[in-house]
């Protein structure tokens, strides 16, 4: 897992990679961002480039784990002597023992590699006193030993906690980006993967905890609706393409309807970012939905910058309405209406 499987955040990875080439890089850092962007696996390959047999250059990245030798191979595995994992146990916690057991381990040097790592995924649910049990050790490091946490709620952290380890800023993930990591980790086909990314809010995590919902379907839908609007301004004609968001007969509680039509209207939202790209002449690789670019191309023309931002100002209302409860038929009347 070098630092090359991963995904954006090109400008964190190139500073990481520079201060392991030049032996500067802090014994505690915190990797903060949303869930399912990279950070695990961005902490991952901290330990990796660490003790890694053949390190390398790829790319503009000062130094790299090669992912191949034994050592990586291990680490990647979860099995190396010197590479600890910490995560929440099954109460969503991480409690003083696990913390007391790991400073334990970092009094003593390296076993075979050449620093210790350890990786506290989801920092942020250490109980306080974890937290206050590895103050110590932040404010006096231990020769030889890295402390990388990993938190998509930092501001949990104690702050004298904060406060010890320099943050890195993790953004999310371009959708380009995690259709590319759905098709080459997930097994996803392009299309399948294009629309998960669609509605992931720049998460890969976030995308594959919605697997349950008909994505492709929410996609073709939202597809389809724009096409209509594009073509039809009678009221009453409008009202009709109701159907290619909510379905004539759809199945299911009032809730699982509400969720898939909050999902359609968030692809809606990425269809209308992809149109006022395409309308405005920027690179065709900024697409979100790049295998529909044809008829995105055609849609282009019959929305202009004016009609997109008053477009995205309604699926916005649109979907604060369903955070309210609003019923899903009355929803999806009003929003064909102003598109």
């Amino acid at each position: 897992m070098p630092f090359d499987s991963v995904a954006g955040h090109h400008r964190v990875l190139a500073l990481l990679a520079r201060a392991m080439s030049r032996d500067t890089l802090p014994p505690a850092l915190l990797l903060a961002g949303p869930e399912g962007v990279g950070k695990r696996r961005t902490a991952v390959a901290i330990a990796e480039t660490l003790n890694c047999l053949e390190v390398r250059t790829t790319g503009d990245l000062e130094i790299d784990a090669c992912g191949e030798c034994s050592s990586c191979r291990r680490i990647g595995r979860g099995v190396h002597p010197d590479v600890v994992i910490l995560e929440p146990g099954d109460n969503g916690t991480i409690k003083i023992d696990e913390i007391r057991d790991v400073i334990d381990r970092a009094n003593y040097r390296p076993f075979e590699g050449r620093r210790r790592a350890v990786i506290v995924d989801e920092a942020d649910t250490m109980m306080p006193a974890a937290q206050n049990a590895l103050l110590k050790t932040l404010e006096e490091p231990r020769p030889g030993t890295v402390f990388v946490l990993v938190s998509s709620a930092p501001d949990a952290l104690l702050p004298t906690v904060q406060s010890r380890c320099p943050r890195l800023r993790f953004g999310r993930m371009p959708a380009s980006d995690v259709a590319g990591v759905l098709m080459r980790d997930h097994e996803y086909g392009e299309a399948e993967a294009r629309a998960a990314a669609a509605d992931a809010d720049g998460s890969v995590g976030r995308a594959l905890a919605s697997q349950s919902v008909d994505l492709m379907g929410a996609r073709d839908a939202a597809r389809l609706l724009l096409e209509h609007v594009a073509q039809v301004s009678d009221p009453t004609c409008r009202l009709g393409s109701v159907k290619n968001l909510i379905g004539n007969k759809r199945k299911g509680t009032p809730a699982v309807e509400r969720e898939q039509l909050a999902v359609c209207l968030r692809v809606l939202a990425s269809l209308l970012r992809d149109l006022g790209l395409l309308a405005s002449g920027a690179d065709a690789g900024s697409v979100s939905n790049a295998d529909l670019q044809p008829g995105l191309d055609q849609l282009a023309r019959a929305f202009d910058s004016e009609r997109i931002i008053r477009a995205f100002a309604a699926v916005d209302r649109a979907l604060r309405a369903l955070d309210r409860n609003a019923s899903p038929k009355v929803v999806a009347d009003w929003l064909v209406l102003q598109l």
